[in-house]
């Protein structure tokens, strides 16, 4: 895989030119997600916005934390699977409950940098037992003059719980609690390109007046799941066997010579050109290359 060499994909090129209908029904948008509704709130409030059947988030935040919050648009959701699995990235303020100079607190919270074992809260909806999680910073950006109030930086492995690792921290220094947590960065998707709930929904009013720009502006293609998957460029006369059913035959591939480091079971992401035909995933290299997973058929017009 490390010496695979991805053809390129035009994103903006894409981003440009499809129409904003094809673009609405297979996008992501990049929510910053305010305290107090859940994550599956602002899922309705994006679907009835924008008059879709489905929608879905990569990855929950608890109604009191803020920050980066893909939501998939339409056939879009298809592709979550690709993108939740990532890295994440949050700051948040945690108060600790004794006084602790700050070079023991940053010796004791290098001590949970690695693989740790986790168990998920009460209050959470997975199967309480333990799991093995990574952390990959924990740092300390700044503290309050009391020294009470820790604003911290961590960037973990998907499905790590904050509040947890700041509990388990308060373990071994006298005690600590999680006052605030902002998700900084989900996967590819970061704090910088995210938008508000009002401008969202100030686009959305404006796009039905006939002004796209702006809403436009704010969606990113479903082709996007090419920054995270290996890209396999096909002909265009494989295009319709594709679309009905066929495995991914070596023979449809152009870029046969970037397909030796794939392995069996690595998920690839085909193009024809700047056209997602879909996601297959890799079963041999002689003659079948991949079988679908996930095929983009054309919209019906």
């Amino acid at each position: 895989m490390n010496k695979y060499i991805e053809p390129k994909v035009n994103l903006e090129k894409i981003h440009r030119d499809k129409p904003i209908d094809e673009l609405i029904n297979f996008s992501v948008i990049n929510i910053d997600k305010p305290t107090g509704p859940t994550s599956f709130d602002i899922d309705l409030i994006v679907k009835k916005e924008l008059c879709l059947n489905k929608t879905s988030h990569f990855g929950t935040l608890d109604p009191m934390v803020t920050g980066v919050l893909p939501v998939a648009l339409g056939r879009a959701c298809r592709l979550m699977s690709y993108f939740i699995g990532k890295k994440k990235e949050y700051t948040g303020v945690m108060r600790i409950h004794k006084e602790i100079s700050e070079k023991e607190l940053k010796k004791e919270m290098a001590n949970f940098i690695g693989k740790i074992n986790q168990l998920p809260p009460v209050k959470s909806r997975v199967k309480r037992e333990v799991r093995e999680r990574e952390i990959y910073s924990f740092d300390i950006i700044e503290i309050s003059n009391d020294g009470k109030d820790i604003l911290f930086k961590s960037e973990v492995q998907a499905g790590t719980y904050i509040r947890k690792l700041i509990s388990d921290l308060g373990e071994k220094i006298g005690g600590a609690h999680m006052l605030e947590l902002r998700r900084t960065k989900a996967s590819i998707f970061e704090e910088k390109n995210s938008v508000d709930l009002y401008k969202f929904e100030k686009a959305v009013e404006d796009y039905k007046k006939g002004n796209e720009k702006i809403l436009r502006d704010m969606l990113i293609p479903g082709e996007i799941v090419s920054k995270v998957l290996p890209v396999v460029q096909v002909s265009e006369k494989s295009i319709i066997k594709l679309y009905h059913g066929s495995p991914l035959f070596k023979e449809f591939v152009l870029n046969k010579q970037n397909i030796d480091d794939l392995e069996t079971g690595d998920r690839i992401a085909v193009f024809c050109e700047q056209k997602l035909i879909g996601i297959f995933s890799v079963i041999d290299h002689a003659i079948v290359l991949g079988k679908a997973e996930f095929v983009l058929q054309p919209l019906k017009q």
